[in-house]
């Protein structure tokens, strides 16, 4: 039998990030549980357990090298630091992939690079949070959104450009940017989002972005927002669509089984992405460090 989570009113969020849309997305339910109740349910998310952690570790440590890398710290002492042979192969191609690219960093010093940046907008009477690998402002005004990925398995394209968080990272580097452009908005049309694979390094990914889609996000995303706010106890109801319980650690709770998703099934890609942002929960972050525009 099902266990119902606990009779309580459905209060809104103070703020909303591409995860818990995504979330919310794929199943109502997993957004209540995790971002209304904040209930912790002691289930795997992926088997091989050992194997995931591993992997989650090491795609943690990956992205800690290149933060480092981008503030300054010479790339031969970081790669004296890495003992893993998968970690070193991935640093490599990063390191391929940097040199052309980010400017080798940086032979023109008019780029100015902002990794790991937090920016967030207001949407529909809440905050649209947005946490960047790294951006990349050119002196012609080209802003480039870079994103690294560590899965196994690569994603379409059309996958990419449907997701959350393609467009709440374009939507949200328009609303917010001025803060990192002497208080000048990026316009659409000026910004790429770049989604590059350490174990694919000649497979990236290049969205280009438009005004029309633009405002199909601030509609989108806003109506989204509105609609949860709107919703009570009730209406969080479970996903229709089973393959999303996979990776869902809540699975047991709501009687869609007790195995773990493997690291080799479909849709593992996209799987491996969200864990890494629900470590920190939307309610659980400091705004006065984040970068904003005024309501």
């Amino acid at each position: 039998m099902a266990v119902e989570p606990a009779a309580r009113s459905a209060a809104a969020l103070s703020a909303y990030s591409q995860a818990s849309l995504q979330d919310y997305q794929e199943c109502r339910r997993r957004f209540y549980l995790r971002y209304q109740l904040r209930l912790a349910w002691p289930a795997l998310e992926v088997e091989p357990v050992e194997e995931h952690e591993h992997e989650m570790a090491l795609g943690a440590a990956f992205h800690r090298l290149i933060q480092q890398h981008l503030v300054g710290v010479p790339a031969d002492r970081l790669s004296r630091m890495i003992q893993e042979e998968s970690l070193g192969v991935w640093w490599q191609a990063y390191l391929s992939f940097a040199h052309p690219d980010l400017s080798g960093i940086r032979p023109d010093p008019a780029i100015r690079l902002y990794p790991e940046l937090s920016l967030s907008a207001p949407l529909a009477g809440s905050r649209l949070l947005a946490k960047y690998d790294l951006i990349a402002v050119h002196p012609d005004g080209r802003v480039a959104i870079y994103d690294w990925k560590t899965s196994r398995t690569l994603p379409g394209r059309q996958g990419l450009i449907a997701r959350m968080q393609t467009r709440v990272y374009r939507y949200v580097l328009v609303r917010a940017g001025a803060a990192i452009n002497s208080g000048e908005p990026f316009q659409p049309d000026q910004i790429d989002m770049v989604y590059w694979f350490a174990g694919f390094p000649g497979a990236e990914e290049r969205l280009s972005y438009e005004a029309a889609q633009f405002t199909r996000d601030g509609q989108d995303l806003g109506h989204l927002i509105k609609e949860i706010q709107g919703l009570k106890e009730p209406d969080f109801y479970l996903t229709s669509d089973e393959r999303h319980c996979r990776f869902c650690t809540y699975r047991s709770l709501c009687d869609r089984g007790i195995n773990a998703g493997t690291l080799d099934a479909e849709g593992e890609a996209e799987h491996r992405d969200q864990v890494v942002e629900v470590g920190t929960l939307d309610t659980d972050l400091d705004f006065d460090t984040i970068a904003e525009i005024g309501l």
